[in-house]
């Protein structure tokens, strides 16, 4: 979740300059490689749910690939060919020796260190002056299947439900 705050903010229309999209900033071969559809109708990297298991597949192959979470969430950032030959040139999976060389980009040295401040900062929320927030309810939602082109009045009309809540 830190990662998704520190790639995106949350934001399902973030798109980088590389041309990443959605809240965990996929790329569009790394996101196709992880099951999510991008054609010119749809792109499921803005999809949080979809976009969600498809970051937590990643992350699971970054980590079995390199055995660690630092090395892990650096191969998020600077994809796992450049953290593999990373390891490879410095001879250690030791994510913070390999920083001490300038094969890695200042970005990517720093991608660690931010996710895990945010880690640190999310789990001691009191102590960093965040004790009045608000939290949002989980929103409470049913998918179900729609036809294509089909006329979303006529679908909120059918489910009883107000015509921007099911837009929304």
């Amino acid at each position: 979740i830190y990662l998704a705050m520190a790639e995106s903010g949350f934001t399902n229309h973030a798109r980088s300059w590389a041309k990443a999209v959605g809240p965990w900033q996929f790329m569009p071969y790394t996101g196709r490689k992880f099951g999510l559809n991008i054609d010119w109708y749809v792109d499921e990297r803005r999809d949080p749910l979809k976009a969600s298991i498809a970051a937590a597949n990643y992350l699971k192959t970054l980590h079995n690939l390199f055995g660690s979470w630092e090395l892990a969430t650096a191969g998020y950032n600077a994809g796992e060919g450049k953290i593999g030959r990373a390891v490879r040139m410095y001879k250690t999976k030791d994510f913070w020796q390999i920083t001490k060389g300038r094969y890695l980009r200042p970005e990517t040295k720093n991608y660690v260190p931010k996710i895990m401040a945010l880690a640190i900062i999310g789990k001691n929320l009191d102590v960093f002056g965040f004790n009045e927030i608000n939290f949002e309810k989980a929103l409470d939602y049913e998918e179900i299947m729609v036809k294509g082109n089909s006329d979303l009045y006529e679908v909120a009309e059918a489910l009883e439900l107000d015509f921007e809540e099911v837009k929304r």
